[in-house]
């Protein structure tokens, strides 16, 4: 069998215990590694966890299961997928980083992999993946670290939340917001939806959604259902004041036939675009607003017809 095995590398202007932290924490990969859709920690240990990722490669949605042996001391993460996605049969690998002083460090990515019965169609479709993500990865990591503080001056990444109460069943807000082909009968501000769920839980959402001001914007996402709780979602076709956009609808039982149900959202704002959109005047303030007015208003009108559906079933 035909084992590959491959490193990937790059420098950045950060302390190497900031790079580490930022690798260690799973939870803020959506925000970071342009390939990742969701992670989900199943359970963890004493330096060791067990994650579940969904994430695009060479344009398609997969997922899989890795254990992770973390070494802070060493600033070592181990990885190892235990359930793999055709063609892979077997990938694993490490983050190394090495200080270079005290505010550059060397951040490396090691793979080795194989693919189903050694086929080397596979195995390049392979290649091209590891080599597209982590090139893609390591350069997002560098743009994170050496601008984040930046970035927060700025405040060009907030999140935000809208939450709604009904007197209705949980899992009938949750077939609401799951049955998104259904959106343009049920939402008056959905134009046109492009539907696809090519795994069970794994959804390709595009749509045509209406602005308060009439302009139609396109947008697609991939979404991650998790039972009937949970609904991640990362936008990959942006509107134009955005260059980030992750977001996690939530379904909570609060009592007998009631639920609260949520939609969270992370954005960062895409200063290019800010006089272009808003005119010359216009400040990041100006474009957070505009833009957390125009995704609450979609959000609040989805919780409410939602609300309206849940409330007559019961």
């Amino acid at each position: 069998m035909t084992t590959r095995q491959v490193e990937h590398e790059i420098t950045v202007g950060a302390p190497a215990a900031t790079v580490y932290r930022l690798l260690a924490d799973v939870s803020h990969w959506p925000q970071i590694f342009p390939p990742t859709i969701h992670v989900e920690r199943q359970d963890t240990g004493d330096h060791q966890e067990r994650i579940h990722i969904w994430a695009t490669a060479n344009g398609q949605a997969k997922n899989w299961t890795s254990r992770r042996t973390l070494d802070p001391e060493a600033l070592r993460i181990d990885f190892r997928q235990e359930v793999t996605t055709a063609p892979v049969a077997a990938m694993g690998g490490t983050w190394i980083v090495e200080p270079l002083g005290t505010d550059r460090a060397r951040i490396r990515l090691l793979h080795d992999y194989r693919a189903i019965d050694d086929n080397p169609q596979d195995l390049q479709w392979i290649d091209r993946a590891v080599d597209t993500n982590s090139t893609s990865e390591l350069a997002a990591l560098k743009d994170n670290v050496e601008h984040a503080h930046a970035a927060e001056s700025e405040k060009l990444l907030f999140s935000f939340t809208d939450t709604v109460h009904i007197d209705g069943a949980a899992q009938d807000v949750f077939d609401f917001v799951n049955e998104a082909d259904r959106w343009p009968e049920r939402l008056p501000h959905v134009a046109t939806v492009r539907f696809e769920e090519p795994a069970p839980g794994l959804q390709t959402l595009e749509m045509d959604t209406r602005a308060k001001d009439g302009s139609v914007h396109t947008t697609k996402s991939y979404r991650v259902t998790l039972d009937s709780r949970k609904i991640a979602y990362k936008q990959v076709t942006l509107p134009a004041l955005m260059t980030l956009h992750t977001g996690v609808w939530t379904f909570t039982e609060t009592g007998p036939g009631t639920t609260e149900a949520s939609s969270q959202h992370t954005v960062s704002i895409n200063t290019a675009n800010i006089a272009k959109i808003l005119g010359e005047q216009a400040t990041v303030a100006d474009a957070r607003d505009y833009v957390h007015s125009a995704l609450s208003t979609n959000s609040r009108a989805t919780l409410g017809h939602a609300k309206d559906y849940a409330e007559r079933k019961r």
